[in-house]
Formats: C-alpha cells, sequence, structure tokens
C-alpha cells in the first residue's frame, strides 16, 4: 500500500509525505502556476446542462479558436484535488460551473493556494477572494488555474451554471 501527502502552504511551497513518514519534505519551493496552459477540467457529463459562454469557450478551445489560439485538451480526474493539483503544475484550469462548491471552506481556500502560486481563483466573473459571504454554507461556481486562461474564459460571460 502506497498513498502520498501533498500540502501547498500559504507561500506556494509544496510539501510532500509518502508512505510511513512522520514528517512533510519540502519538494517544490515557491511553485508557480504557468500564466498559460493547454488542459481544461470539468465533467464533461453535465454539458448539456451548460450555459452558452461555457459551451462556446469549449467548443473554441478544442479547435485553437479563443483568443489565446490555443488548442486546449480535457483531462478530468473526477477529484478536485487531483485535478487542481495537476492544474497548478502544468497550467490550463479545472473547476466546476455550477454553484456546487462552498465558498467558506472549499472554494475560497483554493483560490488562496492558486492565487499564492501566481494564478486565479473565480467564479467565472471575479475573483473568488472578492467574494463576500451573506452566510456559512454559500456555495459558488469555481474555476481555478492559468491566470490568463481563467480570464479568458471569464470574457466569454455567462459561464456560471444556474441552480436548479
Amino acid at each position: 500500500n502506497s498513498s502520498q501527502g501533498i500540502i501547498l502552504d500559504k507561500d506556494g511551497d509544496e510539501d510532500t509525505s509518502g508512505n510511513m513518514a512522520a514528517q512533510f519534505i519540502l519538494s517544490r519551493p515557491n511553485l508557480q502556476c504557468p500564466p498559460n496552459g493547454h488542459f481544461y477540467s470539468l465533467n464533461d457529463g453535465r454539458e448539456p446542462d451548460w450555459p452558452q459562454g461555457l459551451t462556446r469557450w469549449i467548443h473554441d478551445a478544442k479547435r485553437g479558436q479563443t483568443p489565446s489560439g490555443t488548442i486546449y485538451s480535457s483531462r478530468y480526474i473526477c477529484s478536485l484535488c487531483a485535478d487542481f493539483h495537476r492544474t497548478i503544475l502544468y497550467g490550463g484550469w479545472c473547476g466546476n460551473p455550477r454553484p456546487h462548491l462552498r465558498l467558506l471552506y472549499e472554494a475560497a481556500p483554493l483560490a488562496h493556494i492558486v492565487e499564492a502560486c501566481g494564478g486565479r481563483g473565480s467564479d467565472g466573473v471575479e475573483s473568488v477572494l472578492g467574494l463576500v459571504p451573506a452566510g456559512l454554507h454559500d456555495r459558488t461556481s469555481l474555476f481555478l488555474g492559468s491566470v490568463n486562461d481563467v480570464m479568458e474564459l471569464e470574457s466569454y460571460r455567462d459561464v456560471q451554471q444556474k441552480p436548479k
């Protein structure tokens, strides 16, 4: 049996612990999310519910027709932690257009980490770190990753799925 624990701290340092280790070891100091990538990560199975802006971005991204001209490909593991870690290492973005994640203890902490690493955490319109919660369990859409890729996605507008 093998397992690995990874911590991204407030300074953007990655610390790793493997197997039975009793301590974490600094494995990647000053981890930086690339400003651009060529992967996006979200659940394609929910495509029939996507808003027009998100559908348009995905269509354009697969063909290299976004403003950046990058040809993107999908990488979806179905584990936000794994998708998020890959995104910080290699760029692009991962997210959930549904207002599914809790702002205070899911979305904002991840947005803080990605922004400490030079990326962007967005609800599809603005920085998650600028959102003011009205309640403890408020939920939000979430897009995390390369600053230029997330801002390009935001420029398509209408990327947040409406709650049902």
